[in-house]
């Protein structure tokens, strides 16, 4: 028998499997597909070319993790973006951002916002090194009984409160709009261009189905600009060989360790003995058992779908059903002829290594946003595009490349009993003439196409609703409330049942630093003789 079983071989789980091994536990992994790294993989989507099909870009990946599980002596590479964003607007110009040039760029536009933008980064810097330092942290959390466990966790309250007192009144009160206001009104109070506040306001709306304009999008800007590549804070770069370079170092590194991974084992139903949790029945029909699981499943599917609907409070099945999932995500990979070329700026270049968007204010992200709620998808949708082929040569052959369009807004659940089925090839074509309108000849050059409408996603990889952060970045499903207050502790309302995916602390993003928190908690209850 096993100590631990993991459900789920995704990123989260392979790190939490990592340091559990590393404490001495015996570990099984269960993934269901035939290859681990849940979201996080690199495959071949179309003859000769391959990509990360589902998450795309590094920078949120936790440099503790990265150095705990040696993952660059397991064979990962990370080079960052030569450019960061390059932003082509309609009238022919564009907007660049990259360390050294961001300043002279946002000038060429306004001379108020370049004087602004030291200020505005300095003060974004100082809330997220504040997030940064909670990452690696258990939330406190809400008990209802318990000495021991109240004092501890009054304990952990009190240390998080010390913390944030050292900050000055200046940053107290920036934490606040960050963690409250819309992205939108946190740009316009800083910035007077639209080409400037849609640059950095894009952030705001990736894998979150609201405007930029809704209250609580200042924080998914915010928890978009707490990672770094190689050191450097706040930059996005690219795991040669892609996503999956990451996942199979995790995956080499649990294997070291002497985890034991075992792909294409679906798991049906959690096994409890008494009002415990003992084990797991696969789809096959075996029954493994362990002292205790580990899910890293989105938390809806593992409540609705895994745990018996009768062992869990009443309450707290009421609330995971409201648990908000849905990030208006469409997600493509394109094989390509040929670099595009953008009427902006149609040379090859660095701005080919960028995160390419196209979405030029905040105005046409909200409009984005009520079409696709009225329509289902946005009719003038945002389109961001990476060429990671730019950065890294074996993912096509030779003068050719792949290109990741990662796609908003969507409906995540069409409306009017429509199916994405139905209208996922209608929608790809929109998100590819899209692009062409920017780069006339792109829809010329696709030799290929891979399409994950938000259907696909939650069939592919477990995201429900199409998710891709494991439930919505807002105020009432952040840090000691994710996923429900009263289990911000990666454990779940069943002895020996814990969560470790990005439905817990800190949420989305390939960071490692759930599975990381998770197995803190997991060893420390194993030490602590809740499972002898």
């Amino acid at each position: 028998m096993h100590d631990i079983i993991i459900i789920g071989g995704g990123h989260n789980g392979l790190v939490c499997a990592a340091y559990l091994a590393q404490a001495g536990l015996k570990v099984l992994v269960l993934e269901r597909r035939d290859v681990v790294g849940g979201a996080a993989v690199t495959e071949e989507f179309h003859p000769g070319f391959r990509n990360s099909v589902a998450s795309y870009t590094v920078s949120l990946l936790n440099p503790k993790v990265i150095a705990d599980l040696d993952l660059h002596r397991h064979g990962l590479r990370i080079v960052e973006r030569k450019v960061s964003n390059f932003l082509p607007l309609p009238d022919g110009d564009y907007f660049m951002s990259a360390p050294g040039i961001t300043q002279a760029q946002v000038a060429r536009f306004s001379n108020h916002d370049a004087m602004k933008l030291p200020e505005y980064e300095r003060r974004l810097e100082v809330i997220a090194d504040v997030v940064r330092a909670l990452l690696l942290e258990q939330p406190p959390n809400l008990v209802e009984r318990g000495l021991v466990r109240a004092v501890e966790e009054a304990v952990r309250a009190a240390q998080l409160g010390g913390r944030l007192n050292k900050l000055d009144l200046i940053a107290k009160r920036d934490l606040l709009d960050l963690f409250s206001k819309s992205a939108g009104d946190w740009l316009d109070g800083w910035f007077e261009s639209a080409p400037v506040k849609a640059l950095f306001g894009f952030d705001a709306v990736v894998g979150n189905f609201a405007s930029p304009y809704t209250p609580g999008s200042a924080y998914v800007l915010l928890h978009h600009v707490f990672g770094e590549v190689n050191g450097k804070k706040g930059l996005w770069g690219h795991a040669i060989g892609g996503m999956g370079a990451i996942t199979q170092a995790m995956a080499a590194c649990c294997a070291e360790r002497g985890v034991e991974i075992r792909t294409g084992v679906a798991v049906k139903e959690l096994v409890l003995e008494g009002a415990k949790a003992s084990g797991v029945v696969t789809e096959s029909g075996e029954t493994l058992r362990a002292r205790a699981v580990v899910s890293n499943l989105n938390p809806k599917l593992l409540f609705d779908r895994i745990v018996p609907r009768d062992a869990l409070p009443e309450d707290f099945r009421e609330r995971i059903a409201r648990y908000r999932c849905g990030s208006g995500t469409f997600r493509m990979n394109v094989a390509l002829s040929e670099l595009p070329r953008f009427t902006a700026k149609p040379e090859p270049g660095d701005h080919m290594t960028a995160g390419i968007i196209i979405a030029p204010s905040l105005q046409y992200m909200e409009r984005a946003y009520d079409d696709a709620r009225a329509f289902g998808w946005s009719r003038e949708p945002i389109v961001e595009m990476l060429i990671p082929s730019t950065l890294d040569d074996s993912l096509a052959p030779p003068g050719q490349h792949v290109a990741s369009l990662f796609c908003q807004h969507v409906q995540p659940e069409l409306s009017g009993g429509r199916s994405w089925d139905d209208h996922k090839d209608e929608v790809a074509d929109l998100m590819i003439a899209t692009v062409d309108k920017q780069a006339p000849g792109f829809a010329g050059s696709v030799l290929g196409r891979q399409v994950f409408s938000p259907l696909d996603l939650e069939r592919t990889f477990g995201l429900v609703g199409g998710d891709i952060m494991h439930g919505a970045l807002s105020l009432d499903q952040l840090f000691t409330a994710r996923p429900v207050l009263g289990h911000g502790d990666y454990r779940a309302p069943i002895a020996g049942l814990y969560m470790c995916g990005a439905g817990t602390h800190p949420g989305g993003g390939v960071t490692g630093a759930p599975g990381y928190n998770a197995a803190k908690v997991v060893a420390r209850d194993f030490r602590g003789g809740a499972f002898k």
